[in-house]
């Protein structure tokens, strides 16, 4: 590549899909250009694809079609048909469980050592899962870490003459933890036993975990011919999902033993007798039933788009590291006034070279003090500026133990600690859990790297005396990002091995309750505040200051807020019925897209300029917005026309819905511009609380609608005084108690002398009503949400991070309590008596906050 054909990126194209977001978990998955979906519609629409097991004529054109993407394949990793094979599967981890099922394992004897099944620490959960098979056909496995196999300490074993037991290595040819591309010319120097994994007698082979390196960089199996090779291919094109290959050497595929036999793969078998005959084809033998025929066509047209959109491999792997090599260079630059470090980097390169290091930066972030700020809260931030990450340990222990210094006792520790990979668990005493990552693809621009730059300055360094970095211009990228390929827009009609355009962005546009109260309480309960005035609650002075009164003032409900639709605005009521699931009728219901899935505001801010009425007299739902006209949705769940019953999921817990009909269907879709509808809990389903913060349920019974964690959600006005305080002096102006009430959208207000007395709770009475507090809130990107506009602004939960040492809890979950109960009373009233039971806490001896688990 000349110099002619680099540049540096300053403005950026945005398709509608991709517009206002930075996308940066291109490890996780490439996002599909539009015209690769267009192109493979397209086909679908002009072309009849049968099954390719049939002979029909249909049939044959699925068949030849399949096979010339087989071609198109070996012909991308530079290879042929005569030293490779491909075996789709469902994935990467398919092909690698393929090996694993299908090797020659031979077991120990007293003649010989047998198999070893031996792999890189630094591997996918996938690879290291393996074992678990090969422990099963008593063959050992062994972890060989890099460091072991960098150091060369295993060159020039004298080898046995003669022995050939098998012997299997695994590696990735790129850390999808921290980038770094392992040796390719380990494959040849293993299988000639120029080195060897581990001392050992046999005959090695080797299959190269390409899953991570392919999605930037070329694979030549003609000079590095691995036996095995796992694919995943939405990790190159975004689309097709759940489907990959295994590349097979076929020398190799002739000692491979299989023993299941599916649909396609029998040249013949008896039903009657045991007797079988494979396909002489290896593709055919191991790929069971049908495939995926229409996902294989769909790579054509990703082959396609790549070439056409990138001009090759080559160009996407110097563009992508020298967005990768700047990024890493000015993160690493950034320091807080006393010298400390702004973020920790783990890393085995110094981003030197595309040859060593792919485009993927893993770190966490400190403060001032060298502490680590958990990955969850770093996320939850990344959020507010529409930054895409990965957070975790990235299915990769053996490379998140060795960056981050995590025994083996520690990962038993922190799971008997109520930790599991996933969760948003991200510190347990004092020690980082997992990290995060940013990784860039193809699509990756510029303007990608100095948002996300311009993001960890904004958070971190912001008033600062910032040392090699100004707060606004960040650093020329001169050098660093001299190899930056400007890829060609997609609806240029320009050649298009053309550098000379804009970088790709366009590329990407596109449960019944209890209802026993009085008819008297009904109608009181309709007696519902202003929802946005501007005046202050029930008794409740309106600054900090008075807040600040005698520990003798007695705590009480100052405001009763429910939520009949999930993220829709609230209704303020002065008394309100009581069911078994919490508040009569609170998040009943909830909107979904066309695929069931919930739609809150952090997708669509506007649902908070819906305002649901609930009318117990009438035995109806309203609901109203500015500009539509309002409708009613009948509170029973049967009003007399069937019911679509479908699965839904909050928060990853599965519930059973209704839909609420066409009606509400329409309305909702006009008012918010997308395909979508109104559903709310069945009454048959019932759905369980999490645990809480001890790792129990302790309520007996416990049954929740469509809320996130708990029947009920109560935060203190004290505390939010003191909050609001602080928000205030960041931007300048003065804030309205009520409107940070709003953003919070808790179902109990209530006051107390000292702000944040509630997080030292463990049960509290209200009333005659006695609750469980199931732990704190752990708050989210929704209230930074203006509940009467829709707007957002960042500053909110930045705030509420610093104020609460990094995390984001505020306010307390509650449930409702049976062992002190033996019937839920009527009705909460405004007014009600608070009488908190506290934390029987050791001095000295705190114990950390427990996050939520994802």
């Amino acid at each position: 590549m000349t110099t002619s054909d680099r540049t540096l990126c300053l403005s950026l194209p945005r398709g509608e899909r991709i517009w206002g977001i930075t996308y940066l978990d291109h490890a996780g998955t490439a996002l599909f250009p539009q015209s690769l979906l267009k192109a493979f519609t397209d086909d679908l629409s002009e072309n009849i694809y049968g099954n390719p097991h049939s002979q029909n004529i249909s049939s044959k054109l699925t068949y030849d079609t399949i096979e010339h993407v087989r071609y198109r394949i070996l012909q991308h990793f530079n290879t042929t048909v005569e030293d490779y094979t491909v075996i789709f599967t469902s994935g990467s981890t398919a092909a690698l469980k393929l090996v694993a099922d299908t090797f020659p394992w031979m077991p120990k004897t007293l003649e010989d050592p047998g198999s070893r099944f031996c792999y890189l620490t630094d591997s996918h959960t996938s690879v290291v899962g393996m074992r678990a098979i090969t422990a099963s056909m008593n063959v050992l496995s062994v972890p060989v870490t890099p460091k072991d196999m960098l150091s060369g300490a295993n060159y020039m074993l004298d080898e046995k003459k003669g022995c050939k037991t098998p012997l299997l290595f695994c590696y990735p040819a790129q850390s999808n933890f921290s980038g770094i591309k392992y040796p390719l010319v380990w494959i040849e120097q293993i299988k000639s036993g120029k080195l060897n994994p581990i001392n050992v007698q046999g005959k090695w082979f080797v299959l190269l975990d390409a899953a991570s390196y392919v999605s930037t960089a070329s694979l030549d199996l003609s000079a590095h011919q691995a036996d095995f090779v796992p694919l995943s291919f939405y990790k190159m094109f975004g689309f097709p999902t759940g489907l990959g290959a295994l590349l097979v050497k076929n020398e190799v595929a002739s000692c491979l033993r299989k023993t299941y036999f599916g649909g396609g793969t029998a040249a013949a078998y008896l039903a009657g007798e045991d007797f079988y005959s494979p396909r002489q084809s290896v593709a055919e033998r191991f790929e069971d039933g049908t495939i995926s025929f229409l996902d294989v066509i769909a790579l054509k047209h990703g082959f396609d788009a790549l070439e056409r959109l990138t001009g090759g491999m080559e160009n996407i792997k110097h563009h992508t590291f020298a967005l990768a090599h700047y990024t890493y260079t000015v993160l690493s630059a950034l320091k807080y006034s006393n010298g400390a470090p702004v973020v920790q980097i783990y890393s085995d390169t110094d981003f030197s070279s595309p040859d060593v290091q792919g485009p993927i930066i893993n770190f966490n972030l400190l403060d001032e003090n060298g502490e680590i700020i958990g990955y969850s809260q770093v996320d939850k931030l990344a959020g507010l500026y529409n930054i895409h990450v990965r957070t975790g340990c990235f299915c990769n222990t053996g490379a998140c133990q060795q960056h981050l210094g995590i025994s083996n006792d520690d990962i038993k520790k922190n799971l008997q600690a109520g930790h599991v990979c996933g969760d948003n668990i991200d510190v347990v005493d004092g020690r980082p859990t997992g990290s995060v990552r940013i990784s860039f693809g193809y699509m990756s621009t510029f303007e990608d790297a100095q948002t996300f730059l311009k993001f960890i300055i904004a958070t971190r360094l912001s008033g600062c005396n910032v040392i090699g970095c100004n707060v606004i211009n960040l650093p020329s990228p001169g050098d660093a990002i001299s190899n930056l390929v400007a890829f060609p827009r997609e609806d240029s009609h320009t050649s298009c091995n053309s550098a000379n355009k804009l970088p790709l962005k366009r590329i990407i546009m596109d449960s019944q309750l209890s209802t026993s109260s009085s008819s008297a309480i009904m109608l009181a309960s309709l007696q519902s505040a202003e929802r946005h005035s501007e005046t202050g609650m029930v008794g409740i002075p309106e600054n900090s200051a008075e807040a600040q009164q005698s520990s003798r003032r007695p705590i009480t409900v100052t405001n009763i807020y429910l939520y009949p639709i999930k993220s829709c605005a609230g209704v303020e009521v002065m008394q309100w019925p009581i069911g078994n699931q919490g508040l009569l009728y609170d998040r009943s219901w909830m909107v979904a897209n066309q695929n069931g899935v919930c739609i809150t505001q952090k997708q669509e801010p506007r649902l908070c300029l819906v305002q649901p009425m609930i009318d117990l007299e009438q035995n109806v739902m309203i609901i109203k917005a500015e500009g539509m006209d309002p409708i009613s949705v009948s509170l029973e769940e049967n009003s007399g026309r069937l019911t679509k019953i479908s699965q839904s999921k909050v928060c990853s817990h599965r519930v059973q819905t209704c839909d609420c009909g066409r009606t509400a269907a329409d309305w909702f879709s006009e008012f918010l511009g997308r395909q979508c509808c109104l559903i709310r809990q069945s009454s048959d389903f019932k759905r369980n609380a999490n645990k809480d913060e001890k790792g129990e349920v302790s309520t007996k019974a416990a049954s929740l609608s469509l809320v996130n964690e708990a029947q009920y959600l109560l935060i203190n006005r004290t505390s939010i005084l003191q909050l609001r305080d602080k928000i205030a002096a960041k931007l300048g102006e003065p804030i309205l108690p009520q409107e940070l009430i709003h953003r919070f959208r808790a179902n109990i207000v209530i006051s107390t002398s000292e702000p944040f007395e509630e997080d030292k709770w463990e049960e509290i009475a209200i009333g005659t009503l006695h609750f469980k507090i199931m732990g704190p809130c752990h708050r989210c990107l929704v209230i930074c949400i203006d509940q009467q506009t829709g707007q957002r602004n960042n500053e909110f939960l930045q705030t509420l991070s610093s104020t609460r040492d990094k995390k984001t809890n505020f306010g307390i979950y509650l449930m409702n309590h049976p062992t002190r109960q033996f019937s839920l009373p009527n009705a909460m009233s405004v007014g009600s008596p608070v009488l908190p039971v506290v934390k029987n806490i050791l001095p000295f001896s705190p114990s950390p906050d427990k996050q939520k688990s994802g």
